[in-house]
């Protein structure tokens, strides 16, 4: 199945794992697993995703489902916000 490489939370969660970060939208990635296909691009602890592929997600169930339906070595763009500044990353999704 394809995967992205991240540990990841949404706002759902966010409370009860760091009380300092306030998640208002996006998915907030907690870390890149080594090797995953995260690790081959610019994204990093702290970046908030807001958006895949033009489509904006705010829950985990929303990003894996959306990943799930892709393909794995299919190519997709995720939107980001880091430092209050948005960004695009393209990734190629790999095999879990």
């Amino acid at each position: 199945e394809p995967y992205l490489g991240i540990y990841a939370y949404d706002g759902s969660v966010m409370s009860y794992v760091n009380h300092d970060i306030k998640l208002s939208e996006g998915i907030y990635i907690e870390s890149i697993i080594e090797d995953g296909p995260a690790s081959e691009t610019e994204l990093k602890k702290g970046d908030i995703i807001t958006k895949i592929d033009n489509t904006s997600v705010n829950k985990m169930c929303e990003l894996q489902a959306y990943i799930f339906g892709k393909n794995v070595e299919e190519e997709i763009i995720l939107t980001i916000k880091r430092d209050n500044k948005e960004k695009q990353v393209k990734i190629v999704l790999g095999e879990k």
